[in-house]
């Protein structure tokens, strides 16, 4: 019986550590707290588990967070940028469709989930159509890409900047 829990407690283990690194962020190593700073530099899944299981297990990130310090920010932003990827994946070609031409359910949804103000609508829409190339810089463009583009186009507007840390 326990050689049975042991196994169980090993399958766990495996299924939610690529989680919690996934929750993490892209590449961002434990984003913050020791772990981050241990596995600074690194890139790759092991770094993101290791950076992630070392705030984890040592509860430092939560310190970290309420004092500000080990790279932790306190601006109370929290983002889903995971969201928005797996929307946009999911979404492709409906929100090229609306980003062409400014308008349109999936493009509404996706300035929903970034939480585009209401007064930033209209700005939001017209920034998605007149840059669309820069968004879509292909037919084949990956949710990576296009998030990446639509990053940039609105980081440099000043009123939609604000979105940015959503995507």
């Amino acid at each position: 019986m326990t050689k049975m829990k042991l196994v169980l407690t090993a399958a766990v283990m495996i299924a939610v550590l690529p989680m919690a690194a996934m929750a993490a962020g892209e590449n961002n190593v434990g984003s913050c707290g020791w772990g981050s700073k241990v596995f600074a530099g690194q890139k790759g899944l092991f770094p993101q588990i290791g950076a992630t299981s070392t705030n984890g297990t040592s509860g430092n990130q939560t310190f970290a967070i309420t004092s500000g310090t080990s790279g932790c920010t306190q601006d109370g932003a929290v983002s889903s940028n995971w969201k928005t990827a797996m929307y946009i994946d999911g979404n492709k070609s409906k929100l090229a469709q609306d980003m062409s031409k400014g308008s349109g359910e999936s493009l509404a949804s996706l300035a929903q989930l970034i939480g585009v103000k209401d007064a930033d609508k209209v700005a939001f829409y017209r920034a998605t159509k007149e840059n669309f190339a820069q968004i879509f810089v292909s037919e084949q463009a990956s949710a990576d890409q296009i998030a990446a583009g639509l990053k940039q186009v609105l980081a440099a507007d000043r009123t939609l900047a604000q979105y940015t840390a959503a995507i």
